[in-house]
């Protein structure tokens, strides 16, 4: 009887432990500032704009963060936003360009790193958001200033799936600088 309480008791602490970690297992491995990184972008998930014209109390916030007012793009300003509440000093910009400094380029998917987004027609990136994970040849992201179609032109805050392919560079702001090889 003794025996049985203490392998149930046993049984009862491995199976506790492992439901008490399920975002350390989803990323195993990763830093827990990346890790803090992608919490706090993900918990703004639904954030939507007042009027559909870049306002509303939480775009507000996150273009404060980079000193600008509502009515301004604010896909870079969302980013600079989540750096900085989670400690982070830089990036702190509402140019989404101003994001992939070659100093802070990589070629790795990995959850906290930024993508960024090339539109021809402005011949520039034209939109960044925070890698959340890799699922296969997919990038799963959050992203403030889209919508559902991913649009740069956006209402809200959104986890995206776009295509390895369709990210044109990735920077690293949390790692120590990184330069391409």
């Amino acid at each position: 009887m003794a025996t049985n309480r203490i392998l149930l008791g046993i049984i009862c602490i491995a199976v506790t432990c492992s439901f008490h970690l399920p975002e350390r297992h989803l990323l195993k491995g990763q830093s827990s500032e990346r890790l803090m990184l992608v919490n706090i972008a993900a918990q703004e998930i639904g954030v939507r704009e007042l009027t559909g014209h870049n306002d509303g109390v939480r775009v507000e916030a996150y273009l404060a963060a980079t000193g600008f007012k509502k009515n301004n793009p604010w896909c870079a300003a969302f980013v600079s936003w989540v750096f900085k509440s989670a400690g982070f000093v830089q990036p702190r910009t509402a140019w989404s360009p101003a994001m992939f400094p070659s100093s802070r380029l990589t070629k790795v998917f990995l959850p906290g790193n930024l993508l960024g987004i090339y539109f021809p027609d402005l011949k520039r990136i034209g939109h960044v958001g925070i890698i959340e994970k890799l699922d296969g040849d997919w990038c799963i992201s959050v992203e403030g200033n889209t919508n559902i179609s991913g649009s740069r032109e956006g209402d809200g805050v959104y986890r995206k799936r776009r295509h390895k392919k369709t990210v044109y560079q990735m920077a690293d702001w949390v790692s120590a600088v990184k330069i391409l090889p």
